[in-house]
């Protein structure tokens, strides 16, 4: 099915990621102390603290977290834009319907599951959601590779390459204090590789998206 849609729509997730960035800096300067290194110092730190902390309704110092609502308000914008992305992509690349299907649905799922990374069941959470979200990047590296955008398929091995590195970081005995960096970083990156496929979509689309 054939549906017009405004252009400025296809941009969606780029507005998205800015505002979640910006939320992510407030949050960050409302966080009270506190990370693995430290757990009494002053305010956020970008090097030693973690997304996550920034949802827990206390602060690692044992204070009450005002940063929390920002953080969460983040996750959702984040969580939203990502959706957006999966939904719109596959309908650019002509996948069949039913590869177009497992890409949105299981992008969407991904999205929708993340959202509760907050609660007691964090990492549950976030095995679930990646479980999905692994297929929604596949399908995005097949889609990348039929259209032949090789420098966008090639920029997004690097970041499989730092989630590699993550993973690797997280399960090895005494290197998990270098994991918050190698987390931002992976993080820029992946948000980086989401807003260039969507810029060369705009740029490259007509108002006419198969979706």
């Amino acid at each position: 099915m054939i549906r017009k849609i405004k252009r400025f729509w296809v941009l969606s997730p780029v507005f998205g990621t800015l505002l979640f960035v910006l939320l992510y800096i407030l949050a960050a300067m409302r966080y009270p102390g506190g990370s693995q290194a430290d757990a009494q110092a002053e305010g956020f730190s970008w090097i030693h603290n973690y997304w996550c902390n920034l949802l827990n309704e206390k602060a690692i110092n044992g204070m009450p977290n005002p940063a929390r609502p920002l953080a969460l308000a983040g996750t959702f914008v984040l969580c939203v834009t990502f959706s957006c992305f999966w939904f719109l992509f596959p309908g650019y690349t002509h996948f069949g319907k039913r590869s177009r299907l497992v890409i949105q649905w299981s992008g969407t799922l991904s999205m929708l599951i993340a959202l509760f990374i907050f609660s007691s069941y964090h990492d549950t959470i976030t095995y679930i959601a990646s479980f999905f979200g692994l297929i929604a990047v596949a399908g995005t590296f097949i889609g990348l590779y039929k259209i032949k955008w090789y420098g966008l398929f090639a920029f997004g091995m690097i970041n499989l390459l730092l989630v590699g590195l993550n993973n690797y970081l997280y399960y090895t005995k005494g290197m998990i204090i270098y994991l918050p960096v190698i987390q931002k970083v992976t993080f820029v990156t992946f948000l980086l590789w989401i807003c260039w496929i969507d810029v060369e979509l705009y740029r490259k689309t007509s108002p006419e998206l198969l979706v």
